[in-house]
C-alpha cells in the first residue's frame, strides 16, 4: 500500500503527535496537522507542514480537514490523563472518534490508524498483556480509550480500513505529561514508590511514530490491534536511577510505602483540582505501581518492525546526550 494524497495527523500539537508529524515530514510525506486552535504554529511552519485548526468536540470544524484528498489518517487526538472524569473525557476520546471515523468512511480514506493505549487492559494480572488479553479498564481514562476503540471496531465492520495500536508508557524528548515525563526531563522525584522492583514497559515517542507508519502500509494489519512497547523491562528503581544519571539529578534512595504514596497522591489531587491543573502524581496512576506492568510486543515485531530504541538503558543514554545538547544550546544562545 502506498499513499500519494494527504496524511492527516490529529492531536498533532501533543507530545506523540508532534513526534509523528516530525517523522513524516522528514520522510517527505505531505502532512496536514490538526489540533485545537492555537496562536503558535511555528513548530509546523519550520517543518513546512500545513496546519488546520479543528476541535474533535465541535463536529462542524472537522469536514475542512478532508479537503484536497486525505488518503491516510493517524488519530492521536485525545485527552490523556488519569484525573479527568469520564464525562469530560467522553466528548473527545469517544464521541470525537465517532466523528472522525465517520468522516473517514464518507471520504474514502484508504487507511485509518488509531493510537490508543494499553490502559484498556486494566491492572496487571500476572502475565504479559497481549492483544487478545481481556480489556478490563479500571479507571475513567482506560474506559474512555476502550470505548473509543469500540467505535473503531464497529467502523471496521462497516468497511473502514483501520488499524488499532496500543502504546504503553511513552517517553522521550519534549514529554511533559503522563508517567513518561519521569524519564524525559529533570524531575524532583526524591523517593521510590514501594519496593522499586516493579517491572515496567515503556516506549520512545520516536518508535511510536515509526511503528504506526510501518503498520499503515500493511494490508495484513487492517482489522487488528498491536501493542507498542520496547523490548526491555527495567524495574522502577532502575528506571528512576537511569533518568537521574541522564539529567544529572540526585537519584532517589528513600523507599515510600505505596499506601503513603497513595495518600500523597490523593492530597495532591485535591490541591490540584482547586487550582484547575492536572497533578504531577495522579492517584489512579499510583494504583498501577502495585504490580509489574509488562506488555508483549511480539505481534508488532512479527510484522518486520525493528525498534529504534529497543533497550531502555541505551535509550536513556541517548536522551542524556540530547538533553546536554539542549542545555548547551541554551547557554550559547
Amino acid at each position: 500500500m502506498e499513499f500519494t494524497g494527504i496524511t492527516l495527523v490529529t492531536g498533532a500539537a501533543g507530545f506523540m503527535g508532534s513526534h509523528l508529524v516530525e517523522y513524516l515530514a522528514r520522510k517527505g510525506v505531505r502532512v496536514r496537522a490538526t489540533a485545537r486552535p492555537r496562536k503558535d504554529i511555528s513548530f509546523f511552519s519550520r517543518l513546512g507542514v500545513e496546519y488546520v485548526a479543528a476541535d474533535l468536540t465541535k463536529p462542524e470544524t472537522l469536514p475542512p480537514l478532508f479537503a484536497g484528498g486525505v488518503d491516510r489518517i493517524f488519530h492521536l487526538g485525545a485527552i490523556c490523563n488519569f484525573s479527568t472524569p469520564y464525562e469530560s473525557l467522553y466528548p473527545t476520546n469517544v464521541k470525537g472518534v465517532e466523528e472522525i471515523t465517520g468522516l473517514a468512511l464518507q471520504n474514502g480514506v484508504r487507511r485509518y490508524v488509531h493510537v490508543g493505549s494499553t490502559s484498556v487492559y486494566g491492572y496487571y494480572k500476572g502475565t504479559p498483556f497481549r492483544e487478545d488479553s481481556p480489556r478490563e479498564p479500571r479507571d475513567s481514562y482506560g474506559r474512555s480509550k476502550r470505548d473509543g476503540e469500540d467505535v473503531v471496531w464497529r467502523r471496521i465492520s462497516e468497511g473502514l480500513p483501520a488499524i488499532i495500536t496500543r502504546p504503553c508508557t511513552v517517553y522521550g524528548p519534549r514529554c511533559n505529561d503522563g508517567a513518561g515525563k519521569a524519564f524525559s526531563r529533570p524531575t524532583s522525584i526524591t523517593a521510590i514508590p514501594g519496593s522499586g522492583a516493579q517491572l515496567l514497559s515503556n516506549i520512545r515517542a520516536e518508535d511510536v511514530a515509526a511503528a504506526v507508519e510501518h503498520l499503515s502500509f500493511l494490508d495484513s494489519a487492517v482489522g487488528q490491534a498491536f501493542n507498542l512497547a520496547e523490548d526491555s523491562h527495567p524495574s522502577l528503581e532502575e528506571a528512576l536511577h537511569l533518568a537521574s544519571e541522564a539529567f544529572g539529578t540526585r537519584p532517589p534512595k528513600l523507599h515510600l510505602p505505596l499506601w503513603l504514596v497513595k495518600g500523597v497522591a490523593r492530597m495532591d489531587g485535591m490541591v490540584s483540582a482547586r487550582k484547575g491543573r492536572i497533578p504531577d502524581l495522579e492517584l489512579d496512576a499510583v494504583r498501577y505501581l502495585y504490580d509489574d506492568y509488562i506488555v508483549d510486543n511480539s505481534k508488532l515485531k512479527s510484522t518486520g518492525y525493528r525498534m529504534i530504541y529497543p533497550d531502555f538503558g541505551e535509550s536513556m543514554k541517548q536522551i542524556a546526550e540530547w538533553y546536554r545538547s539542549q542545555v548547551a544550546g541554551i547557554k550559547t544562545a
